[in-house]
């Protein structure tokens, strides 16, 4: 499925549609800027060079995403900026977007049935176990809930080729976790809360397995761990994300209030 048959299919394009059109993309836009704060405060950033965005509910096919030179910790809700499919500008802003970013990120909201919130990061350790030939180890718990739901990408370049983010989205399908080989690490959601919690155990994955790999020899679960754990947690992160993203919003208020601006 290409991105042309993905904008015509509008089982792909509907999102969350409570309240009028403005106050559906107010929320977004607080939830997308506490998205990268949060990145921020958890170290996850890379200077201005990786980027999250949000799919706007309607037939527009409108996107958020982070003005481009930015920092992360100083992405507010106003300065986000609106796209369209092809990543021009369908509002007025004094910044920049980042043309090869959204070119893949447009795709994959297009594509794969869950992904209102695209997030993409360029860690450590995360790119780290993307660089390992085995991936990502079943050997943690964090690790064994990914494991089951993960896909893998084999990096094509910076994203400049036209076919990349479609070859990429297709790769992913309906999973939510993906490795993008010797880049780094991506999650989508239905919501920013999907999509946070769902990086934030691929990226306690990663480094965990880094770590244990640094110690020397590293010891494998029983057999069968890993399914048993994947079964016991059905739905898992938007039942913690309903307790996680209220709790890391307070900590927002507290720390960096102006995100909502």
């Amino acid at each position: 499925m290409g991105a042309i048959d993905a904008v015509d299919n509008p089982t792909l394009i509907d999102g969350p549609d409570e309240g009028a059109p403005h106050e559906v993309e107010r929320q977004l836009r607080v939830d997308l800027a506490a998205l990268y704060r949060l990145a921020a405060l958890q170290g996850w950033d890379d200077l201005i060079f990786t980027h999250f965005s949000v799919r706007i509910p309607g037939p527009e096919h409108h996107f958020l995403i982070n003005p481009y030179g930015m920092l992360f910790e100083e992405i507010t809700a106003s300065n986000l900026i609106k796209v369209g499919v092809d990543g021009a500008k369908v509002e007025s802003s004094p910044y920049p977007v980042n043309p090869a970013g959204f070119k893949i990120h447009s795709s994959i909201h297009l594509q794969c049935p869950d992904a209102l919130c695209v997030m993409h990061l360029h860690t450590n350790d995360g790119t780290g176990v993307s660089a390992q030939e085995g991936g990502l180890l079943p050997i943690t718990q964090q690790s064994m809930i990914v494991h089951n739901d993960l896909a893998y990408y084999d990096f094509g370049g910076p994203g400049q080729h036209a076919d990349e983010g479609s070859r990429m989205a297709a790769a992913i399908g309906s999973r939510h976790f993906a490795i993008l080989r010797n880049h780094g690490t991506l999650t989508v959601g239905k919501t920013c809360a999907d999509t946070f919690m769902r990086m934030y155990f691929l990226e306690r994955a990663c480094s965990m397995q880094i770590r244990a790999q640094a110690g020397g020899r590293v010891w494998n679960p029983n057999q069968g761990c890993t399914e048993l754990m994947r079964n016991s947690l059905p739905g898992f992160d938007g039942r913690l994300g309903d307790l996680a993203w209220p709790a890391l919003l307070r900590k927002l208020d507290r720390l960096a209030p102006d995100y909502k601006n």
